[in-house]
């Protein structure tokens, strides 16, 4: 059935409300009482200083008539002391206002900081689906103007509404009692205009700031795929090729941002001829009323402050619901972000796995990327606990897949994955994750030392085991050698070490980590034939009293194995030792004939 389509506007309000339900908590946490001091305090300040914003003019008023010698005289403070008096009220209110934002500033802080953890947290729970689909500049830009958004989201919720309101309403009585209904209804009718105006030209120009942003993003995470892509930008000769690709995002940027400002500078002179319009109509009252003799020349300089005073909160009316409006765009992305489902999840109360032995079942496996292509099709295979079985096949055969299947970055579409007869997916990730040891075909580092890459094996490593994993991956007189030793800084993504010096450093992180099983994703592809040789025995040593699962595409890597199961577009075609599958003289026979050649050529 077809479903109904969300009017733009509706769902931007839904989106809206969304997002404000979310922030509210942050100010009033059940667990957090310091937050709601801070909140009642911030509150009371706001509210002592919007009470000596409105008796200010009055001061001022009576200053005036003191000097102008008109109305009735302050006995007690006198033209000198009303001045000072209207001096100290101004320090006071702003005093307050400042502080009221150094008491609430730890309470946005908490905010911000709770929901950017709670971002990161999440997308580390996205599966491998969305992370392989995603685009890092864009996703990054989004995360950053939606974390900005949240300080100002609270500011509003707090500060703007109640207190803007509480202010007029004060400033109306003032003018209603000391003067008469027609000063109310200037004023009225004037912010009533006002706000309908900021309101209608701020809804056109959130449209406006969407399409920026998606400019933005699109020029960002171009920009970073060109800096990820260095060397292939390079081999290609294609710097002026990307330049002219960025250059064309960067104009799409550039005429959005100039709509935004454009629009900005309409609204902006709107605001001032309305207020302007409101300012005549009262002045205009208040001078007939000096000329008439019933007002005093005080009385006039007051009705001028009260407007200028009530122009304030609606020139941050304007401001606050347009940053608002921006903020709730901005901060919605991130919230889909955060509602973005998990497709890999915990079964609730799921135990943490119990790895006895290291036994792997793959029971009838089938799993698909995509409903209209199967990957694997009944895949069954056991690895017995302590044994080393390698899987080879053609490229696309499904060989990687089971390796991503085994560590659950992907859940089966049919059959089951068991270790020590526990089904893979009811146990707890974390504890997967923890007996499973990955090296993988390309092994990416962080962009730090040599050491912090291969600590990150086991958090808590002492000195002396990080050596000895290096010592095992043959890498410790590389980096011994090196001006900065273990203190040598690989860059980003590791492409200051070669592949093969990269891998090396990724097999030492995982022999760091000392896992019951080892997950072989093509490990030594990278490396040359002498140093494959010395890795291999290094990896075997690592593997004994393991289960290994090694994923090769070079024969001669694996030959040595407990078992070799060969895959074919999906499929287990044959499985036995190296020795027997040679005898079969089948598919197995064909790739290593077909490899010995290539070294025999090469």
């Amino acid at each position: 059935m077809t479903q109904p389509i969300t009017p733009p506007a509706r769902t931007e309000r839904a989106s809206g409300w969304r997002t404000i339900r979310k922030v509210a908590p942050d100010l009033w946490p059940q667990d957090q009482p310091w937050v709601k001091r801070r909140v009642v305090l911030a509150m009371a300040a706001l509210v002592i200083s919007k009470l000596i914003a409105v008796y200010t003019p009055i001061l001022y008023k009576e200053a005036v008539d003191a000097l102008a010698k008109e109305g009735v005289p302050n006995i007690a403070l006198g033209a000198v002391g009303l001045t000072v008096a209207y001096g100290v009220a101004r320090m006071l209110n702003s005093g307050l206002q400042q502080l009221r934002d150094a008491i609430f500033a730890p309470v946005a802080q908490r905010a911000l900081r709770r929901l950017a953890l709670q971002t990161f947290n999440h997308i580390h729970r996205l599966s491998m689906r969305y992370h392989i689909s995603r685009k890092t500049g864009g996703l990054s830009r989004i995360i950053e103007r939606g974390v900005k958004g949240v300080e100002f989201l609270l500011r509003f919720l707090l500060f703007s509404v109640g207190p803007l309101i509480l202010e007029l309403t004060l400033v109306a009585i003032i003018l209603t009692v000391l003067f008469d209904a027609w000063y109310l209804l200037i004023v009225a009718v004037t912010i009533a205009i006002y706000v309908w105006f900021t309101f209608k030209v701020t809804e056109w120009r959130v449209q406006l700031r969407r399409e920026m942003n998606d400019q933005d993003t699109d020029a960002n995470q171009k920009a970073i795929d060109s800096l990820l892509n260095y060397e292939t930008v390079k081999y290609f000769g294609a710097e002026e090729r990307e330049a002219a690709r960025y250059d064309v995002a960067m104009r799409g940027y550039e005429q959005a941002a100039l709509k935004t400002a454009y629009s900005l500078s309409f609204l902006n002179f709107g605001q001032s001829f309305l207020i302007t319009l409101g300012l005549i109509g009262v002045m205009v009252l208040a001078a007939i009323g000096v000329q008439n003799g019933t007002l005093t020349v005080g009385d006039f300089v007051m009705v001028n402050a009260y407007m200028i005073q009530i122009t304030i909160p609606l020139n941050f009316l304007g401001t606050v619901y347009r940053e608002i409006r921006q903020a709730l765009v901005d901060m919605g992305e991130m919230f889909d972000l955060l509602e973005q489902p998990q497709e890999v999840c915990d079964k609730p109360g799921a135990p943490v796995l119990k790895v006895t032995g290291g036994r792997i079942e793959l029971d009838d496996v089938h799993f698909s990327y995509n409903p209209d292509r199967e990957i694997l099709k009944g895949v069954s295979l056991d690895v017995p606990a302590g044994q080393s079985v390698a899987i080879v096949g053609a490229t696309g055969s499904g060989k990687s897949t089971i390796g991503r299947l085994l560590f659950r970055f992907y859940d089966v579409t049919g059959g089951a994955i068991r270790i020590d007869g526990q089904d893979i997916r009811d146990v707890t990730q974390t504890s997967l994750h923890d007996a499973i040891g990955v090296v993988p075909q390309d092994t990416v580092l962080f962009n730090d030392t040599i050491r912090y890459n291969i600590a990150y094996g086991r958090d808590g490593a002492t000195e002396e085991e990080i050596v000895e994993a290096a010592r095992a991956a043959q890498i410790h007189d590389f980096i011994i050698s090196l001006p900065e030793g273990y203190e040598t800084q690989v860059g980003e993504r590791g492409l200051k070490l070669s592949g093969g010096e990269k891998q090396r450093v990724g097999i030492a992180r995982t022999l760091l980590k000392n896992p019951p099983i080892l997950l072989l994703d093509e490990a030594t592809s990278a490396l040359d034939s002498h140093t494959e040789q010395e890795i291999k025995g290094a990896l075997e040593r690592a593997g004994e009293g393991r289960t290994v699962i090694t994923i090769a595409h070079r024969l001669s890597t694996i030959a040595e194995a407990d078992k070799i199961v060969v895959l074919n577009r999906g499929e287990v075609v044959e499985e036995g030792t190296h020795e027997a599958l040679l005898t079969q003289g089948g598919r197995y026979a064909t790739l290593w004939r077909r490899q010995l050649s290539e070294d025999h050529a090469a």
